[in-house]
């Protein structure tokens, strides 16, 4: 039986009904870490996917592969401009033709539940609705030139740590309402060609099952209610059964060419216990992908896989450019010290690790190795005028990890020239190949044979400078390491896939190994013994990482050097920050606070200079304790590639940081609702409902650092009036609908009051009756954004779409809309709310549902 067709479905459904079930089985698991199968037979070439949040990662076939490195999805939000957004899919699709990609996995759309969960870089808002309007955008561009989207990760995976064993236990109405109301939006208003299912599980009350297997939500949610066509794929080994993921609602598994389909599942369906009708539907998910990708047809017809299509240029490295200063938040501008003017600057100070060191992009599947970077002392220099004198000091390492060796430090023993010695060994130890390698950093290296059993690697390291010097080796899985013969550390880890799912093999932990040197050199051998490991569809490899610190300054002598250039320069910009010790794929964060010393080099240099602008360079929520004290302060995010551009063109007023806060800045660590991400038992409780991020704060009355949608940019807005369509009282039938459908539609009128032209982002958030369910006290239903001259007047225009006033009704299994007396707060954030409006919900003659 094959299941309902589309109306363009009936000749592939003719192939499919021709095909025998090997190969049709054959064709639901991927034939390579990110290829699927092609078969002739069906005139189905080979569709290419690629990780892609913050760019496109490509294939990886070749390690020397670059790309476009945009900012992070949060950076993007932050922007709270879908349009901008749809133009940043656009360049991914480019970007994706480029290195021959059909599909990309993007974008991520869970929700920044807590600020400590790792990936909260990677994810757009805490706000659904946010999340949701930008998601779509994105989508919108990416298939608008034919490159399919992968939306991930279905659902309630907003969490790191045992993401793949634990359960999200979470209530019908909060499950509905907030987390999968943004895939379902963005299913509604872009069709995403396929969607992702997450690593972790859902108990939601019906049924507990990892997302691979879970029937309700795959087959009855996202295919039967809400029409989903395309595949439905698993995260990269994700999948850990065969009937039960088949019969689940999986159509994919990722990567291949094995897994627990395959034979398995062809006798599966030989002995009755999968039907074949749910093959052949996944079969024609998997060719419609295909099809919308342009990856189905007659040979002749399908496009070569990487079509030719010109180098990254100057017009793409400018939208990353502008998307990064666009999603800019000024949180602070005291004295209007920005933007600076340049004509009466004599010097400028850069300090900070981050000034030093930025942190682009977040680690993990979204990294991807950029074309280009520009730091931030690049884009000042460039920016300021030449007499400008501009000085850079770090003022203190952050990170606990010191910098990979390179350079004439690690030596070839056999030759003493500079580099690491790699010797391959097959199984009984005989020598079948090698290389030398100039760097320190091997991880995830697989470039040896299948033969390979172990990999050792020797180098000598000479050290001159007198002092501590300080060595770290990282590596996983079974080693051995020795330094001048003896053995200082081993490991017995023969975890496979495991080591990948944990990023584990890109943040080994380090091994801190202390060599002091008087005043004659000293040599020392090291030699790391690596078993290969066996990690399945991400193939054979070994991690290892040599890093060293010589001698030098202690943090508080470069805070101490930091603050005497302040106080010489006439301003002082210190960039502060986190870093890929901090947040990442893989792991969740165990607090808030600023890593390092970081704290007390602001304190530091903003006594030593009241002209100092502080940039925070991270991704997620941190403590900033002297948040009310410096007269300026930027949020600049992971910015990307044109980060040093980017943040000269704010600095000194080419750009307007016209971003707001896509989440809620805490001010203590004790307010934040959801302060862990760690499961207990195995499970991550939701308990708190539907109030998650800002709606959590207005609940609870507690006053943050910044609010969600804060930004100040460059002018001053007064908000005069607003008015509404369809007039109250409203009929509750009016307002239901699909997500994202028709609801009431405002007209705002605001004055640009400022001496400059300027973006605003118009915010509604309702406030429903609060005498009926349990409800947010104010949740975001509407926003747009404008442009003014100063002294001008715009209208905005904003929608409030009807699932914004409706709640899930667990007894009839349908939206429901309670009457009474709704309030429209329209503002700048949730807590700057300049006007407000009333409507009425009535009953309508058949109830309210």
């Amino acid at each position: 039986m094959i299941p309902a067709a589309l109306p363009d479905d009936s000749e592939l459904i003719t192939r499919i009904r021709d095909l025998d079930l090997e190969s049709k089985v054959r064709l639901l698991t991927g034939a390579s870490l990110w290829r699927l199968p092609a078969e002739p037979r069906l005139r189905l070439a080979t569709v290419t996917m690629s990780d892609g949040p913050q760019g496109v990662r490509g294939t990886l076939d070749n390690p020397d592969d670059t790309g476009l490195l945009a900012p992070a999805p949060s950076a993007v939000a932050a922007a709270w401009d879908p349009g901008l957004a749809e133009r940043l899919g656009e360049l991914f699709a480019i970007e994706a033709r480029r290195k021959g990609v059909d599909v990309v996995l993007a974008p991520a759309v869970n929700l920044q539940r807590t600020p400590v969960a790792g990936r909260h870089f990677e994810y757009f808002s805490e706000d659904p609705l946010l999340t949701a309007a930008v998601a779509a955008a994105v989508v919108r561009g990416l298939q608008g030139r034919g490159v399919g989207a992968c939306l991930k990760h279905f659902v309630a995976n907003d969490s790191e740590t045992d993401r793949t064993r634990y359960r999200a236990r979470l209530d019908e109405r909060t499950l509905r309402e907030v987390y999968l109301a943004p895939f379902e939006q963005v299913l509604a208003e872009a069709e995403p060609w396929s969607v992702m299912a997450a690593y972790s599980g859902v108990d939601d009350g019906t049924q507990s099952a990892p997302m691979t297997e879970h029937a309700r939500l795959l087959r009855q949610v996202l295919k039967q209610e809400w029409g989903f066509a395309g595949p439905v794929v698993s995260d990269w080994s994700a999948t850990a059964s065969t009937a039960a993921s088949a019969l689940g609602g999986l159509d994919l598994v990722m990567p291949g060419p094995h897994g627990p389909w395959g034979e398995a599942l062809v006798a599966a369906v030989r002995s009755g216990e999968v039907p074949e009708h749910l093959v052949d539907d996944k079969v024609l998910r998997l060719l419609r992908l295909a099809r919308h990708t342009g990856r189905l047809g007659e040979p002749a017809d399908i496009p070569a896989p990487c079509a030719a299509v010109a180098a990254p240029g100057p017009e793409e490295f400018d939208l990353l450019r502008e998307v990064a200063a666009r999603g800019t938040v000024l949180l602070r501008n005291e004295q209007d010290l920005l933007p600076l003017v340049p004509e009466g600057l004599g010097s400028v100070a850069l300090i900070g690790p981050n000034a030093v060191d930025p942190y682009l992009q977040g680690g993990g599947s979204a990294f991807v190795p950029a074309v280009r970077t520009v730091s931030f002392a690049e884009g000042l220099r460039a920016a300021l005028p030449q007499q400008v004198r501009l000085s850079v000091h770090r003022g203190g390492d952050s990170r606990l990890g010191a910098p990979f060796a390179s350079g004439d430090l690690p030596a070839d023993p056999d030759t003493g020239e500079p580099g690491v010695r790699a010797e391959f060994l097959d199984a009984d130890g005989t020598l079948i190949g090698g290389e030398v390698r100039h760097h320190g950093d091997w991880s995830a290296y697989g470039a040896f044979t299948l033969a390979t059993s172990r990999v050792v690697l020797r180098t000598v390291l000479t050290l001159t400078e007198p002092g501590t010097h300080r060595l770290q080796v990282g590596c996983v899985g079974r080693f051995r390491v020795t330094v001048d013969g003896e053995e200082i550390w081993s490991g017995d880890d023969d975890r496979g896939v495991e080591l990948v799912l944990d990023s584990s093999f890109h943040h080994p932990p380090l091994k801190d190994i202390d060599l002091h040197v008087g005043d004659e050199p000293r040599r020392v051998l090291l030699v790391v013994d690596l078993t290969v490991v066996e990690a399945g569809g991400y193939n054979r490899f070994v991690t290892a990482q040599l890093r060293h610190a010589p001698p030098g300054p202690t943090p508080y002598e470069e805070i101490a050097e930091a603050v005497s250039a302040a106080a010489a320069a006439d301003v002082a910009v210190v960039v502060v920050g986190t870093n890929e010790e901090v947040e990442s794929e893989g792991w969740d964060r165990t607090g808030i606070d600023l890593p390092g010393h970081q704290d007390e080099l602001v304190r530091k240099v903003l006594a030593a200079n009241p002209r100092t602008i502080v940039v925070v360079n991270a991704g997620a929520p941190v403590l900033l304790p002297w948040a009310q004290e410096v007269p300026a302060l930027l949020w600049a995010w992971l910015p990307g590639q044109e980060a040093g551009h980017a943040l000269a063109d704010v600095l000194l007023g080419g750009s307007e940081p016209s971003g707001r806060l896509p989440w809620t800045l805490p001010a203590r660590a004790e307010d934040v609702p959801v302060p862990e991400a760690r499961p207990r038992d195995g499970v991550v409780d939701y308990a708190e409902g539907a109030h998650v991020g800002h709606r959590a704060w207005d609940r609870a009355g507690l006053v943050p650092a910044f609010p969600f949608g804060h930004g100040l940019g460059w002018t001053d807005w007064s908000y005069d009036s607003v008015a509404f369509t369809p007039e109250p009282p409203v009929s509750a039938a009016s307002l239901t609908g699909p997500a994202g459908g028709d609801g009431l539609h405002l007209t705002v009128e605001l004055t640009n009051t400022g001496r400059r032209a300027g973006r605003e982002v118009v915010q509604v958030y309702l406030e429903p009756p609060q005498d009926g369910p349990d409800r947010p006290v104010r949740l975001l239903a509407g926003f747009t954004t404008v442009h003014a001259e100063a002294d001008a007047r715009v209208s905005a225009e904003v929608r409030v779409p009807a699932r914004a006033f409706q709640i899930w009704d667990t007894e009839t299994q349908g939206w429901h809309t309670p009457p009474g007396r709704y309030r429209l707060h329209i503002g700048r954030s949730s807590r700057d709310l300049r006007l407000a409006v009333d409507t009425a919900v009535e009953p309508d003659r058949a109830g309210t549902h």
